[in-house]
C-alpha cells in the first residue's frame, strides 16, 4: 500500500519512486538478442504526441565543413495529460572560445502536427519531413538573433535498436507504465544556414538526427546519460547510454551504431561509455569527465565481427548546463519535488586535434580522424 501511495505521489508531482528493482525494466537489449537493430521506415519517425506524461524530441546535430558546430531541436512535453508545451531550441558552439555560445530557446505557440504526424508546425516554426521520407527542413523565425533555415538529408538508412527501439518500465511489463525509445539517422548531409546578429553561418556539412521519446517523467527514467556523435569523412559512430535510478536497479541501457554512406555497418545495444578520468565539479559535486572511452561491438550483415573504439581527452567543456535554470517553468514543477535531483549537462567538442575512431571489421583495421560532440548528463545519484 505504501508503494502504491508513493507511486501515485511520484506520478503527480515527480517525487522519488519506490525501489522496484531491475525486474521492473525490460531493456531494449532483450529484443536485440534476436534482432540487433531494425532499419527505419518513414512511419517509424512519426511523432507519437502522447496524451500522457512524456517528453518527445527531434534533435538535429550539425558539423559544418567550415568547422562550425550546432544543434536544432523541437521539444514536445506533456505533463500528466494536463498541459502540453512545445519549445524550439538552437545552439551554436564556438569550441575555440572565440565567442560565447549562441543559445536560443523559444516557447512555441499554436503548435500542431501534420495529419500524418510526419511534420511539426507552430507559429514561425516548421519541421517538415519530405514526401519521400529522406529529408527534413527545419525553419524557425521565432528569435531574430537566430533565424534557422536548414535541411538534413539522410545518406545512410536510419535505425532503432531491437525491433522497435523501446525500453519498457513497470512491474507488469505487458502493461508498462513508462518507456524510452531512440530512433536515429546516424549519417546525413546538411545544407542551409543560421542567421545570427553577426551574419549567416553556413552549415553545409554533416548532420545526425536523434528522435527520442521518454514516455514518463524524465528523471524517473534516467539518472545519468552519456552521448557520442562522431562524424568522419567515411564513418559515423553514435551512442546513447542511460543509467536508471536505483528504483529500476541502476540498470544501464545502451543503443548505438557505426554507419558509412549507404549502409549501417553495425548497430545494437553492445556499446558503452566509460569515464576514464574525472574531476569534481566544485559547484555541484558531480564527477565531470575529462577523459572518455566509447566502445561498439557487433556484426555486419554478412557476419563479420566489428569492434570500434574512441578514446580521447575531452579538453575544456564547451558548456555546462544547469538544467533547472534553463527549463521551462512547467518542467521545474515536475522535477522540483524529486529529492536529490540536480540535473547538469556537460558538453564537449574536442578541438585542436582530430579525434580518432579505431575500427576493426573482420580482419580489416581502419583508423579514421573526425569530429566528436559528446555529452555527459548527471541527474540524480545512482546508488
Amino acid at each position: 500500500m505504501f508503494n502504491w501511495a508513493k507511486q501515485t505521489l511520484a506520478n503527480v508531482v515527480g517525487t522519488e519512486e519506490p525501489l522496484y528493482g531491475p525486474s521492473a525494466i525490460k531493456s531494449v537489449a532483450e529484443d536485440a538478442k534476436t534482432t540487433p537493430y531494425t532499419e527505419l521506415t518513414k512511419d517509424d519517425l512519426k511523432w507519437a504526441a502522447m496524451e500522457s506524461t512524456c517528453v518527445e524530441t527531434q534533435t538535429f546535430y550539425f558539423m559544418s565543413d567550415n568547422g562550425d558546430l550546432a544543434f536544432a531541436q523541437v521539444i514536445y512535453s506533456n505533463v500528466a495529460g494536463i498541459r502540453t508545451t512545445c519549445q524550439f531550441n538552437c545552439k551554436i558552439f564556438y569550441p575555440d572560445g572565440s565567442k560565447p555560445n549562441l543559445w536560443s530557446s523559444t516557447p512555441l505557440s499554436q503548435h500542431e502536427f501534420s495529419e500524418d504526424r510526419y511534420s511539426f508546425y507552430a507559429k514561425d516554426c516548421a519541421l517538415e519531413m519530405s514526401e519521400d521520407g529522406n529529408s527534413y527542413t527545419i525553419k524557425s523565425m521565432n528569435d531574430p538573433q537566430c533565424i534557422v533555415n536548414l535541411k538534413v538529408t539522410k545518406v545512410t538508412p536510419g535505425f532503432v535498436v531491437g525491433k522497435d527501439g523501446k525500453t519498457l518500465f513497470g512491474t507488469d511489463l505487458s502493461h508498462p507504465w513508462g518507456s524510452m525509445r531512440h530512433a536515429f539517422w546516424p549519417r546525413c548531409a546538411a545544407e542551409g544556414s543560421v542567421m545570427t546578429k553577426d551574419g549567416p553561418i553556413d552549415f553545409k556539412g554533416r548532420a545526425f538526427l536523434s528522435h527520442a521519446l521518454q514516455g514518463m517523467k524524465p528523471h524517473h527514467a534516467a539518472a545519468r546519460w552519456n552521448f557520442a556523435n562522431f562524424q568522419g569523412p567515411t564513418y559515423s559512430a553514435i551512442l546513447m547510454e542511460f543509467t536508471t535510478p536505483p528504483s529500476y536497479g541502476a540498470t544501464v541501457v545502451d543503443v548505438g551504431g557505426i554507419a558509412k554512406d549507404g549502409e549501417i555497418v553495425t548497430a545494437g545495444p553492445t556499446c558503452g561509455a566509460k569515464h576514464l578520468k574525472t574531476k569534481q565539479d566544485t559547484e555541484n559535486d558531480w564527477p565531470e569527465p575529462t577523459d572518455i572511452k566509447f566502445t561498439w561491438s557487433g556484426i555486419t550483415k554478412d557476419g563479420k565481427a566489428v569492434e570500434a573504439v574512441i578514446e580521447t581527452a575531452l579538453g575544456d567543456r564547451v558548456d555546462r548546463i544547469d538544467v533547472m535554470a534553463e527549463v521551462p517553468g512547467f518542467v521545474k514543477k515536475i522535477v522540483a519535488g524529486a529529492a536529490g535531483t540536480k540535473p547538469y549537462i556537460y558538453q564537449y567538442a574536442p578541438h585542436g586535434s582530430p579525434v580518432e575512431l579505431k575500427l576493426k571489421i573482420g580482419d580489416q583495421e581502419i583508423t579514421e580522424q573526425g569530429r566528436l560532440f559528446s555529452e555527459a548528463t548527471f541527474i540524480s545519484a545512482t546508488e
